[in-house]
């Protein structure tokens, strides 16, 4: 049981430092709307998010009002649309995410996920069909975001499903070069999506959930940040298992908060509460960095010896501080590094301290480590894919959630900037190696095995 007053009381110790609610997010199951009438669809579509959602802004606005603390994105996660429009062709798509996009901006919510293939293993005629048209729907919807999760621990890594992806976002980019290829920043590939996610764009509405559900994401780098220069202001000789200690009770403090304000959001919209998922999301802002907090540790240069280690020890004590605050945490619940919505982490791309193959290795620690990340325009498909087979076999291998958000910058080159502003941000573009044109690893397709640890039951 949650007692109010030790929640009020953070709140009031946390407020002057920034703390917000980095989103909630409802997630609504539309699979009752579907229809071989796409017109008939799209309205029942319209009718049943207008009734879960028309009250979502005013009731976090509400809450946000009450307890002063800021609720910054309000979310709409959709159970996977590639189950509702199996059957369907491109048109039945495009028309569906159309809808989907006007009936959000009508609810007035940020962003919208489940726009959802699950293709682990295999897929259907209706999910090629969504490789298809994936990247006119990005390109032509202004809140509609997309996910693919191309592998899993259970049933390995779906190869023939990461090519099709690298078209699309290569397709995506270049059919919004004016903005950067900002359409592919709104599509992530993921190995072990979580099925709670409340965080865009991998947020969606998977199965086992129930009808409509209220998910939280708690974020709170600021907060972590401005504690541990407090604390070394006072001891500055604190050692390692110390800072340890004040990231865990700090993140036992933010979820305390998070889940109060989840539980009467859910209540008074009259549904479910689900998870609070603890991610270190940052923001551009600065002040709002994950970065910034490794370098309040003692990292001076990110990407750089001990960068790993430090994101460890941060991931792992954010980790134990919110699980021992609440019985509800799921989603990913680990450290987001998005390299353009963080400014010290652009920064040290700009410094050439961090690179592409850093970003990687610290996957092993995130669940998403390459996120957010632009590179040159002229990046083949099967580079792309390639990364982002690596970037899910770690995840595989390891039985963790890792994604992969990738975007090339088309017309431009490693060095130059790709900007987006607001919440995407903006990032020097990093160097990627394509591979040599007679290169077949990637092309031979097919399915990488799950490994061993697999037949656990």
């Amino acid at each position: 049981m949650l007692r109010s007053d030790d929640i009020l009381s953070t709140v009031r110790m946390l407020r002057e430092e920034q703390l917000d609610v980095r989103t909630v997010t409802l997630g609504i199951n539309l699979q009752e709307c579907a229809s071989y009438d796409v017109d008939h669809l799209c309205r029942k579509i319209h009718t049943k998010i207008l009734a879960k959602a028309a009250q979502l802004v005013a009731v976090c606005d509400d809450i946000s009002q009450k307890y002063g603390i800021p609720i910054v994105n309000k979310r709409l996660a959709i159970s996977p649309v590639t189950w509702l429009l199996e059957g369907q062709n491109e048109a039945a798509f495009l028309q569906v995410a159309r809808q989907l996009d006007s009936t959000v901006k009508a609810v007035g919510v940020d962003l919208l996920g489940g726009f959802t293939a699950l293709v682990q293993k295999g897929m259907t005629s209706g999910e090629r069909v969504y490789f298809n048209v994936l990247p006119e729907v990005l390109a032509e919807t202004q809140r509609i975001c997309a996910s693919v999760n191309a592998a899993s621990s259970r049933t390995g890594i779906n190869v023939d499903a990461i090519l099709l992806v690298s078209q699309a976002i290569k397709r995506a980019a270049e059919l919004t070069a004016g903005n950067d290829g900002f359409a592919a920043a709104k599509l992530v590939v993921f190995s072990n999506i979580p099925e709670d996610n409340p965080f865009m764009a991998g947020g969606f509405l998977g199965p086992g959930e129930p009808e409509s559900v209220i998910n939280i994401g708690v974020s709170g780098p600021g907060v972590i940040k401005r504690r541990l220069q407090q604390m070394l202001h006072s001891h500055p000789g604190a050692n390692l298992g110390q800072i340890a200690e004040q990231i865990k009770e700090t993140a036992f403090r933010i979820t305390r908060v998070g889940e109060l304000i989840g539980r009467e959001v859910a209540s008074r919209l009259k549904v479910e509460f689900g998870i609070v998922d603890l991610s270190l999301a940052p923001t551009p802002r600065m002040g709002d960095s994950v970065g910034e907090i490794l370098q309040v540790m003692g990292l001076e240069h990110i990407g750089s010896a001990g960068t790993t280690a430090a994101i460890a020890l941060l991931t792992d004590a954010v980790k134990k501080g919110g699980l021992f605050a609440s019985s509800s945490v799921g989603g990913l619940s680990g450290a987001f590094v998005p390299v353009a919505e963080d400014a010290a982490l652009a920064h040290a791309v700009a410094n050439k301290t961090l690179g592409i193959e850093k970003l990687e290795a610290i996957t092993s620690i995130c669940s998403v480590g390459l996120d957010m990340v632009p590179i040159p325009g002229d990046t083949t498909v099967e580079t792309l894919a390639s990364l982002i087979c690596d970037e899910l076999a770690i995840g595989v291998i390891n039985g963790k959630t890792t994604a992969a958000r990738i975007i090339p910058i088309p017309g431009k080159k490693a060095g130059e900037m790709a900007r987006w502003g607001g919440l995407f941000g903006e990032s020097p573009i990093l160097d990627v190696q394509n591979l040599r044109p007679n290169q077949t690893l990637i092309t031979r397709g097919g399915r990488i095995p799950a490994p061993v640890h697999s037949f656990r039951n």
